[in-house]
């Protein structure tokens, strides 16, 4: 074999691009024919209305790791990409690029302003479409879908028409979550409740009967404009004999009656509560018990009506409280005021205050789908990872409202439903329409509304792999993608769209192809700064995923955020954080280098025969892969990339490379042709373990590679078999040999850097084992003890003591020597420390040490003797504070027994 020279430093910029052009060129993402059932995501479509951020990096992240490990196991592995036309998310976008320019939606027309909105989806469809090849995400390009193309479009129409004719849709005129800045309705699950500084006005409402007055108390003194009834609880004697009267409305010129409804809370406030329907959903709900009328006091624009007296007609809400309140106050119906802390509706995508709002509208029954959704998830259909989530699921289900799913919005799917006007009636189709189906007559039209977005997302697990058109194949072509694919088998997303999209996912599922539509749903948490704060851009605090492959590399931010990524908690992250992953693609290079480096003139060697420590690293690299598949299997990433890091830098770099070097350097030619073989099958199997979380580095060494070993030769790494537990190459005998050589080797590299002995000084050691067995294990790995711990010469006894511990003698001896002594297990070592060290300097050096640690003890004694300290600091500050003084008193106890074994100490002046 020839060197293989890779670059010094590890650059992946100089072949990320071209390693992923590689993959997808070569079809290396496409599902092929393999064992088992095939391992099925479809990607959670990210918004067409701008660029991908950190929390979608750690989405796609997680993604991408499941599918590469199902994909190497041979399962035929599909992941499917696509983006969401985001409605009122990209309609707003367009506006604000349109206001800009000086223009209006309204006067540039519905199907320009459409036009104008698709160039916006197709430039930011391409910034998407790049980074998600940056981050290294294996979809199948070829399978990419658009919750606007043809397809789900037919899809939605579908739906709709379906639901209608399962009596499960319907319209009519009901009270809505209004946003007047983007002037469309929206769902209770869009709106935002955030608790913010508000004022309590009690205002007096006088009696018809002049016999005095009934005091109210509310946020919203403008809304008293359409009140139609002041409402007691039935059982408050405060009130008895008023129910059935009518008191004076103040500005309204309307006199309204007082209800009794046991609704309300006599304990809150007065007891008195005043009914406004068309602006209070509890209201709206209490005037349909109590047949009351309702006047809606608000126009779409969010300005008050006509329906409210003159002089506050066109008046803001703002406004109109602004003027309520000074006339009621010159009218004398003004009580007081109370500064409170309330919570207050706003719109989840532009943030204006939400106004309930009297429209007409088209909305799903959602019990009957609920109640299939919470059927699947009690018979085990689909699994919640973390389980802790099935409560949240169950709970909204449970308490689950009709969705409004119509929108006053020009982007979207028009909602495929047309009124005539001749004969007034309403039909839903299919098909576009061109006469009324009722009466004949071509008078008629389309409504103007969109569906909510989520509409078309709720199909997505179905409708991107071919439903409805799948249904009506006659399977002469082949299976269908839909055949063949779905359900789906895995959800990964985060937790802050279980009500908008998981759980719709579910109920559309069940309903329209009578399976649930994925069975794993692992939920992870949303990425926050390091003081725990969700990252936007008004914190400032985001951090851009391009920006950290440009610095860093894919492999490193894929890394630092699976590393991070522990099951049901939110990920604490900065810029830093990436250097975690940095310095592990970093280390791996580094150690591909120095084996790809030292292959000059050396043979592969068939069936090579295997040494101990050849056994050992193939034992920990099987258990590793073992911990990691159960951990990619029940979506623990952290477990998966800990046990990867732990393996690859401790096990293999920092133990087997540098075991290797003993044949490499000191071996006749067979044997360093046998440790070479060995190194480089150990190599290519230990990259195929890591590709799923750090592919590009290693797709990049693999190709080096002149030997990959019988298993994987000739192929791409990303095709290439994952790595399996094989019992015939576990050997526990090994490992725990091999610990005792570690625990040897490891004390005196400590005591070699404790006493600051320099890396060319080889230090003389004596060991003292308690069995034959003992004896001879050193005795056969001592070539090894001397490599790794820098031991010039070395002498192994057995002795008499069984426990470790030195008898008196020859602990007195070994002192005279210059020596300090180190217990291990079924063994002590003697390290002649006099010889390496300057002996005197050594000694003051652990002394002051030693002075040092005692004033660090003697003040966190005090510490955690003080009650104050005790009974205010934080339970994990004082549990901090204990470990650090268990860790001093244990380094007093070896600085006290190294300074023994070294004679007597010196004074310290």
């Amino acid at each position: 074999m020839k060197a293989v020279e890779l670059e010094k430093a590890y650059a992946p910029k100089s072949f990320e691009d071209r390693i992923y052009s590689q993959w997808k060129e070569g079809g290396a993402f496409k599902p092929k024919e393999g064992k088992g059932n095939p391992y099925v995501i479809v990607i959670p479509p990210p918004n067409v209305t701008g660029v991908l951020h950190l929390g979608h990096g750690l989405n796609i992240t997680l993604q991408d790791i499941v599918i590469r490990f199902h994909r190497m196991r041979g399962e035929p592995a599909l992941w499917v990409p696509g983006t969401d036309h985001a409605g009122i998310a990209t309609q707003n976008v367009v506006e604000k690029k349109l206001k800009g320019q000086g223009i209006s939606r309204r006067s540039l027309g519905r199907e320009k302003f459409v036009e104008e909105t698709w160039k916006v989806k197709g430039e930011h469809h391409a910034i998407i479409s790049k980074q998600l090849a940056r981050m290294g995400a294996s979809v199948d390009w070829s399978r990419e879908r658009f919750t606007l193309d043809e397809g789900l479009s037919r899809a939605v129409r579908e739906v709709f028409v379906t639901l209608y004719e399962r009596d499960l849709l319907y319209k009519g005129h009901y009270l809505v979550n209004w946003c007047c800045s983007c002037g469309t309705a929206i769902s209770d699950d869009e709106v935002d409740h955030e608790k913010q500084a508000g004022k309590m006005y009690h205002i007096r409402y006088p009696r018809v009967d002049g016999a005095g007055s009934v005091e109210i108390a509310t946020t919203r003194p403008e809304t008293l404009l359409g009140d139609t009834a002041v409402a007691v609880h039935p059982e408050d004697p405060r009130y008895a004999d008023i129910v059935g009267r009518e008191l004076v409305l103040p500005l309204a010129g309307r006199n309204i009656p007082v209800i009794a409804d046991a609704y309300v809370d006599r304990e809150f406030g007065t007891g008195a509560v005043k009914i406004t329907p068309a602006h209070d959903p509890n209201d709206w709900e209490m005037a349909r018990r109590q047949n009351l009328p309702v006047i809606s006091i608000l126009r779409p624009d969010g300005r008050l009506n006509d329906a409210a007296p003159e002089k506050y007609r066109g008046l803001t809400v703002a406004e109109a409280r602004e003027a309520v309140l000074a006339d009621l106050k010159a009218g004398g119906f003004y009580v007081k005021e109370e500064e409170i802390i309330h919570a207050v509706g706003r719109c989840y995508r532009c943030h204006t205050v939400i106004e309930p709002f009297l429209s007409e509208q088209w909305f799903v029954r959602m019990k009957p789908l609920a109640d299939k959704a919470l059927a699947a998830w009690h018979k085990g259909d689909i699994i919640f990872y973390p389980r802790k989530w099935e409560n949240t699921y169950q709970r909204w289900l449970e308490n689950i409202r009709d969705w409004c799913v119509s929108r006053q919005l020009w982007w979207g799917h028009r909602i495929p439903a047309w009124r005539c006007k001749k004969c007034g009636k309403t039909s839903v189709s299919r098909t576009d329409l061109v006469s009324c189906p009722h009466c004949g007559s071509f008078e008629i039209e389309q409504d103007p509304d969109v569906l909510d977005t989520w509409f078309s997302s709720w199909l997505w697990p179905f409708s991107t792999l071919g439903w409805p058109e799948a249904l009506s194949r006659d399977g002469s072509s082949g299976p269908s993608d839909f055949d063949r694919f779905y359900p789906t088998t895995a959800l990964v997303t985060a937790y802050d769209i279980i009500f908008f999209w998981v759980s719709r996912m579910i109920m559309a599922g069940l309903e329209f192809t009578g399976k649930a539509p994925f069975r794993d749903i692992y939920i992870h948490g949303i990425i926050r700064d390091k003081q725990g704060r969700k990252m936007s851009k008004s914190l400032g605090n985001g951090l851009d995923p391009l920006q950290l492959v440009d610095e860093y590399g894919a492999d490193a931010l894929r890394f630092t955020l699976a590393f991070m990524c522990a099951q049901g908690q939110d990920i604490l992250i900065d810029e830093g954080s990436f250097k975690l992953g940095s310095k592990f693609a970093n280390k791996v290079w580094n150690a591909a280098r120095y084996i790809l480096m030292n292959l000059e003139g050396r043979n592969v060697v068939k069936d090579p025969a295997l040494l101990p420590v050849d056994r050992w690293i193939r034992s920990r690299l099987g258990a590793a892969a073992r911990t990691i598949t159960g951990a990619f299997l029940s979506y623990r990433y952290n477990d998966a990339a800990q046990t990867a890091y732990e393996y690859f830098w401790n096990d293999f770099c920092d133990w087997y490379v540098e075991a290797a070097k003993l044949s490499m350097k000191e071996g006749d030619d067979a044997e360093k042709d046998r440790a070479a073989t060995v190194l480089l099958e150990v190599l290519a199997e230990s990259l195929r373990l890591l590709h799923p979380l750090i592919p590009f580095v290693t797709e990049e060494i693999y190709g080096k590679l002149p030997y990959k070993g019988a298993a994987a030769e000739g192929t791409l790494l990303i095709d290439a078999p994952y790595p399996e537990y094989d019992e015939d190459r576990a050997d526990p005998r090994i490992e725990a040999d091999f610990a005792f050589i570690q625990e040897l080797i490891t004390q005196v590299r400590t005591l070699r850097s404790e006493c600051t002995v320099t890396p060319d000084k080889k230090v003389r050691i004596l060991v003292r084992t308690g069995s034959p067995d003992r004896t001879a294990l050193f005795r056969e790995n001592a070539g090894l003890v001397k490599l790794l711990a820098g031991v010039g010469d070395l002498e192994i006894e057995e002795g008499s003591s069984e426990s470790g511990e030195t008898p008196a003698a020859e602990e007195k001896a070994a002192q005279k020597r210059g020596s300090i002594g180190l217990a291990g297990s079924g063994f002590d070592v003697f390290v002649f420390i006099a010889e390496a060290v300057d002996l005197a300097v050594l000694k003051q050096k652990f002394a002051k040490e030693l002075a040092k640690d005692s004033k660090f003890i003697t003040g966190l004694q005090a510490k955690l003797s003080n009650e104050n300290f005790l009974g205010n600091a934080p339970p994990e500050l004082v549990e901090q504070e204990r470990v650090k003084l268990e860790e001093a008193l244990k380094r007093t106890v070896k600085l006290e027994s190294y300074i023994r074994d070294l004679g007597a100490c010196p004074k310290i002046n």
